[in-house]
């Protein structure tokens, strides 16, 4: 499972933009949705923007304070649709059923920003989706609250794109008792609400799960999965120390500090920093030739630059050793790439 650090600017926007769409719409200035996360409005909807999760709480936290909407968690995230998550919306499109799409949804959560960890499953009383927020909202419980609905409100969002507009679920279980500033209600979300439960919980039928995945495609769903993979290990490379250590490789990839060198530049004990990595599952070496194959693909794939130029791009001597090394990393020849 990937961790991702609080502070670290790896997401995509996509839940701040729904934030400050909402927001938007209901009059409130901008400056002020976005006080204290430093992302200027221009930048909210593109593509190339990077949040952190503690950004992404920030918002929450401005929401809270400028709303008095007792719906606005569910509103935010009924408004967040599985075209929004780019190649995790279209793999769960694609699953070739609606278990397996459940079980991806579950696997591959990182890729979707997310302030709550979820679970899935079945028993006799039908298919179940638990959704935990984070600890660091625990102690702020209007917080808690907040993330617990407004993450509801996405997965009955992304079932009904997934199974159809008629989804509803059998009942939603929530861990807390009535508040006075924002809740569920039966009549919002199309099912009995029962509150001071032991889990927050979505309960539905399992005969949902038995219809006939209508856009599902076995060969376009294992393609597309293909690049889920990637993507979940390029967040891997970006975050905790082996993120830290990919930034100070980037700066000079032709000439990388050793690892003693990496670690005195961190100002952390080579030991504890090589536990990080063993903990993160990559080695130093190992984080150092996933980048030189991640821009070797990217040299190959965009410019026209002879193997020379790219081996001394990498730090190589020589082509024949880059080429020797592009092998070992890719099981393929640079002019294999080349040509595809």
């Amino acid at each position: 499972m990937v961790r991702v650090g609080i502070n670290e600017k790896v997401h995509e926007s996509t839940k701040l933009a729904a934030v400050f769409d909402a927001l938007i719409s209901a009059g409130f200035p901008a400056e002020e949705i976005l006080r204290g996360i430093d992302v200027t409005p221009e930048r909210v909807h593109s593509p190339k923007t990077r949040i952190s999760l503690k950004q992404l709480t920030t918002a929450y936290q401005n929401a809270l304070r400028l709303s008095t909407d007792q719906h606005l968690p569910y509103r935010i995230g009924s408004t967040i649709h599985i075209s929004t998550y780019g190649m995790y919306g279209y793999a769960l499109l694609s699953c070739p059923d609606f278990r397996k799409a459940m079980e991806f949804a579950a696997k591959y959560h990182a890729l979707a920003a997310p302030l709550a960890t979820i679970e899935f499953g079945e028993d006799r009383e039908g298919a179940i989706w638990r959704i935990e927020p984070a600890s660091h909202a625990v102690s702020d419980r209007r917080l808690y609250r907040f993330i617990a609905e407004l993450q509801i409100g996405v997965h009955i969002s992304l079932m009904r794109d997934i199974m159809g507009p008629a989804f509803v679920p059998k009942e939603i279980s929530l861990t807390y008792p009535q508040a006075d500033d924002f809740g569920l209600t039966a009549e919002l979300v199309g099912c009995n609400v029962r509150l001071a439960q032991p889990a927050n919980q979505i309960l539905f039928e399992s005969k949902w799960l038995d219809q006939t995945a209508t856009l599902g495609n076995k060969t376009t769903h294992a393609a597309i999965l293909a690049l889920c993979d990637d993507l979940l290990e390029d967040l891997r490379l970006r975050i905790g120390a082996a993120g830290r250590i990919r930034a100070i490789l980037l700066r000079d990839i032709a000439n990388p500090p050793t690892f003693a060198a990496t670690a005195k530049l961190l100002d952390v004990n080579a030991r504890s920093l090589r536990r990080q990595l063993r903990q993160q599952g990559i080695s130093f070496r190992g984080l150092l030739d996933e980048l030189r194959t991640q821009l070797a693909l990217k040299y190959l794939r965009s410019t026209d630059l002879a193997n020379e130029d790219i081996a001394l791009a990498l730090g190589f001597s020589d082509a024949a050793n880059f080429r020797r090394a592009f092998h070992r990393w890719t099981n393929k020849s640079p002019s294999e790439v080349r040509a595809e």
